[in-house]
């Protein structure tokens, strides 16, 4: 992956297989000054001023090149439920509230962008470049063996791509040994025993296990259809970056939140 810092002090992460604007948020170069969201926390809480966050958003915009005006971020709730948004919808989840929920969106509109908000769970962006498609999904344990990658690439041909041309990068997430989990995790697999046992690797405790999320959600857009070559890896662990990435399970809950942004610019 490539790591930019925007002349305004913003920096993030982009990758040379999505020939389309996009950004992985980091949590560097906002205005925030609070021990759990400095400094670049783009999504509102308890924990900051809203218009701290507002800042961000507007920075992050800036260095990224997108109209703040037109992203769309509603509230996550570890499902497989992907939308596909309009113009209609631009703005709602951060800019102004909405009671709907979604863990993924899809869209073919220009000028409209996409985000989702994760601090440990498995971003992914896809793009069709030649159908002029995107999609960004948010993948926590649920999501992913719910299906949401599947999800999404379904989603995405309905929108009018063509799967053996959609390309996928999955972000920067908590990962390998960092990320050791439960029965509950391990039993969310049991339908899949093959993916089960590509992904999960037994913990020194008893009833534990390592998940490889990132491997997990690779596995499962291979098996939707997607080329080897189409999708990549940013081998980023969220949890290790402690200068580079809020983390959930690093910080305890108390923590800011990164978004991954990708949509189609305007014609020119």
């Amino acid at each position: 992956m490539d790591f930019r810092t925007a002349q305004n002090g913003v920096s993030y992460l982009t990758s040379g297989l999505l020939p389309v604007r996009h950004a992985f948020s980091t949590r560097l170069g906002g205005v925030g000054t609070g021990e759990a969201t400095a400094s670049l926390n783009l999504v509102p809480g308890e924990l900051e001023e809203e218009s701290v966050t507002r800042e961000n958003l507007r920075l992050f915009s800036e260095a990224v090149g997108f109209s703040l005006s037109r992203l769309v971020s509603l509230r996550q709730v570890h499902s497989a439920r992907v939308l596909r948004v309009s113009g209609a919808d631009a703005g709602k989840g951060l800019l102004f509230p909405s009671e709907e929920t979604a863990d993924g969106y899809v869209t073919a509109e220009r000028g409209l962008f996409i985000a989702v908000r994760t601090a440990d769970c498995v971003p992914i962006l896809l793009c069709d470049p030649e159908n002029g498609v995107v999609g960004a999904l948010h993948a926590g344990w649920r999501g992913t063996f719910a299906g949401i990658a599947p999800a999404g690439v379904e989603r995405m041909e309905e929108a009018g791509a063509d799967r053996r041309r959609i390309r996928a990068v999955i972000g920067p997430s908590i990962a390998g040994p960092c990320y050791e989990t439960g029965e509950e995790v391990y039993a969310a697999a049991s339908d899949r025993p093959l993916l089960r046992d590509a992904v999960f690797t037994p913990s020194p405790r008893a009833g534990h296990f390592f998940c490889d999320l990132p491997r997990a959600n690779r596995l499962l857009l291979l098996e939707a259809g997607l080329r080897a070559e189409h999708i990549g890896l940013s081998g980023l662990c969220t949890h290790c970056r402690e200068d580079l990435f809020f983390s959930h399970r690093r910080m305890h809950g108390r923590r800011g939140t990164m978004l991954s942004v990708i949509g189609l610019e305007e014609p020119q």
